[in-house]
């Protein structure tokens, strides 16, 4: 059976942002949310986002603790993880999903140039990098949901919603119209 996921990384404490990409979540029903790390801080590269209330962001995705499977990015820290009522500080995980072999990480470690130890998966996942991204290499995809509250070089504020071997990459600063575009695995 095939699962609706969010992805989504890099929230980096937006209250805002943060509660436009829950409405998402509620709004398309999605089973579960996938937080590719850096989940509170906004780190020391980045300015503060727009509204950064990181107790309630902490506060809004534990309203969603049963949903949500996370892994640690580099701004993530121990004292993060007390914030939380579901675990953040996993390095990375393998999902299977549709018979597709998904790692998922931050980024900062692993990525398109520096690919983790495993020759069997068919999707990277990782944010960090804060641009959407979806590139087709000759044995795997690579995906980036981009940022959810500080995006880079241009892009929006974004996450995407993965059902069926289908990618639908959404725009969350603009509630009226969220889907920018969609992609499949073929």
């Amino acid at each position: 059976m095939s699962k609706k996921v969010m992805i989504a990384s890099d929230l980096h404490g937006s209250s805002f942002f943060v509660d436009s990409m829950l409405d998402l979540f509620e709004k398309e029903k999605c089973d579960m949310l996938l937080l590719l790390g850096d989940l509170l801080y906004h780190g020391p590269r980045n300015d503060l986002p727009y509204e950064y209330e990181v107790k309630n962001v902490a506060e809004n995705l534990n309203k969603h603790k049963n949903h949500i499977l996370a892994v640690k990015g580099n701004c993530d820290s121990e004292v993060d993880q007390m914030m939380f009522e579901f675990p953040i500080m996993q390095e990375n995980m393998i999902l299977d999903f549709d018979d597709l072999v998904f790692y998922a990480t931050h980024g900062h470690i692993y990525n398109n140039k520096n690919l983790p130890p495993f020759s069997n998966i068919n999707i990277l996942l990782n944010g960090h990098f804060h641009v959407p991204t979806f590139d087709k290499y000759d044995n795997f995809y690579y995906i980036n949901p981009g940022s959810v509250s500080i995006p880079k070089m241009n892009s929006t504020n974004s996450c995407i919603i993965y059902n069926n071997k289908k990618f639908d990459f959404y725009d969350i600063k603009n509630k009226n119209d969220y889907k920018i575009y969609r992609t499949e695995i073929v």
